[in-house]
């Protein structure tokens, strides 16, 4: 795939349907380049010592041999040094390439990161190479609802290596055993067309939705400082999964054991079964989790969903390569991380492909009256993911977090997907050696200042708090002033940060389809 073409690329931070932005960052590599100063003469005047021997030279005494070794020798030393110390410079640089080079390889070699899987991964590949009968990667029969929204404007997904794949994992997982639900909008012809193509290849039951133009007048707006009433890009965001989600709602009869859900990224299919199938896999093998979330990079060492991603006890992330997670509090995600396991505890996550236990999105939760889906914060100047609140939704209430064990919520960095096809196929290779990041890693967050504070991170449900709201005016126009008011907690604060990101409704050619709200102070 040449290009990504993303329903994100139009409504999503950075580009990215998962959501991530404003936690990443761009680290460039100092430039070492060294300088070697340039040499020179030195073109002293004659000496005394100099003229002296001159003038006793013609004078009959014997001159002194041309191979003598010099009397005064220190005019000559500040020369040596300087010609020097870039040689030795130089020196001192190979020599930190070569521990480093060496340091690459020996870990590469004896302490690899992330590539020997737990024993049930093994066999439920070998069950896959084993045969080719369809359903050979599902040996318990799960029934797996699996959805997508899309944006494809040249088609290149639904034609390209991302239709392969869903492919592969619908013959896999057996044609039987799945449904399929992919929603695509204002792609454009040659995206419908695509759409229509995989749709006919689809050999499990499906529903494939194209919606030539979603009304932004169906959706909940709010109103900015200037009156003008605006659709928050998160709304959007969480409507139009929620969109792919609807046969659920049409049959309420057929159960599903799984629900997995695919952003625009490339994946191995067998990764996927791994990340259904296997991930934290009680004594009989079969998988145990509330959600379990892939591990997704835009580059073969940058990690991509920060904005979604929050440690066990609700901090948000630290730089964005291997092990991710800072140092904050217990650091009980970071040291999963570092310890291999396939079960990183954490508050929410999303990676580009996560896998739900599908009763949460069948049937009411206990304190809900409905099924949970997607949807976007109250508050008009604070923002959270779509894709971090649905994991808040599905969680047991945490009235103190700095005592959580285990949330159900998993990240499985055996698990590992790509935005192009170069980088999924590096990811291979980096991880083997990616152990060497953690020190670097810890000492950067240090540096930067991460994780950046989060006010609302250690509330509870139902807690009374204090919290900095915008409050309106009430003259309609979008006036008003930031206040402390003393109100109920809810379940998701740890998701949030300060901001508004509202869609670009009428775009222009080049144009991105969301802006940022200035925050009045």
């Amino acid at each position: 795939m040449s290009s990504r073409l993303l329903h994100p690329d139009e409504y999503e931070l950075a580009s990215r349907s998962s959501l991530d932005s404003e936690g990443t960052f761009n680290l460039d590599d100092a430039d070492f380049e060294s300088q070697t100063p340039s040499t020179f003469r030195i073109h002293a005047r004659p000496s005394l010592f100099t003229r002296l021997t001159s003038v006793f030279s013609s004078s009959g005494y014997r001159r002194l041999k041309t191979n003598s070794r010099p009397i005064f020798a220190s005019t000559t030393r500040p020369t040596c040094a300087r010609r020097c110390f870039p040689r030795r410079r130089f020196c001192y640089i190979h020599v930190v390439f070569g521990i480093i080079l060496a340091l690459v390889i020996l870990t590469s070699i004896f302490r690899p990161s992330y590539t020997r899987p737990p024993t049930h991964y093994a066999d439920l590949q070998q069950s896959v190479k084993g045969t080719s009968d369809p359903g050979r990667g599902n040996p318990r029969h799960e029934k797996v609802f699996i959805a997508a929204s899309l944006y494809d404007r040249d088609g290149n997904l639904a034609r390209g290596q991302w239709g392969a794949q869903l492919l592969d994992l619908v013959d896999l997982i057996g044609p039987d055993n799945v449904f399929v639900s992919i929603y695509e909008n204002d792609s454009g012809e040659e995206g419908e067309s695509a759409l229509r193509e995989l749709e006919q290849r689809i050999t499990s039951p499906k529903r494939v939705v194209f919606e030539e133009h979603l009304d932004f007048k169906s959706m909940h707006s709010v109103t900015i400082p200037g009156g003008e009433q605006r659709v928050k890009r998160i709304e959007y965001l969480a409507q139009v999964r929620n969109k792919a989600l609807q046969p659920l709602e049409e049959n309420p009869d057929t159960h599903y054991d799984k629900l997995l859900y695919l952003n625009d990224i490339l994946f191995d299919p067998v990764d996927a079964l791994q990340l259904l199938f296997s991930t934290n896999a009680d004594d009989s093998g079969k998988a145990q989790y509330r959600a379990a979330c892939a591990v997704d990079f835009d580059n073969p060492f940058k990690f991509y969903d920060t904005y979604a991603t929050r440690d066990l006890q609700g901090y948000s992330m630290g730089l964005p390569f291997f092990p991710w997670f800072s140092s904050s509090g217990r650091a009980e995600s970071r040291h999963d991380v570092l310890a291999g396991k396939d079960a990183v505890r954490v508050r929410s996550c999303w990676g580009g492909m996560v896998a739900f236990d599908a009763k949460y999105f069948q049937t009411p939760m206990p304190t809900s009256t409905s099924p949970v889906r997607f949807r976007s914060g109250p508050d008009l100047f604070w923002e959270a993911s779509e894709c971090c609140l649905i994991h808040a939704d599905i969680q047991d209430p945490q009235m103190d977090v700095d005592k959580i064990v285990d949330t159900g919520i998993y990240m499985n960095p055996y698990v590992r997907v790509a935005y192009d096809s170069r980088t999924l196929s590096w990811l291979g290779v980096t991880r083997r050696f990616e152990k060497l990041f953690s020190f670097i890693h810890r000492l950067g967050n240090y540096l930067v200042g991460l994780p950046w504070h989060n006010p609302r991170r250690t509330e509870g449900p139902g807690q009374s708090v204090q919290e900095t709201v915008w409050v309106p005016d009430g003259g309609g126009n979008g006036s008003g002033s930031f206040q402390t008011v003393d109100r109920i907690a809810g379940n998701d604060g740890f998701c949030g940060r300060r901001g508004l990101q509202v869609i670009v409704e009428d775009r222009k050619p080049g144009q991105k389809g969301f802006e940022d709200i200035p925050v009045p102070y």
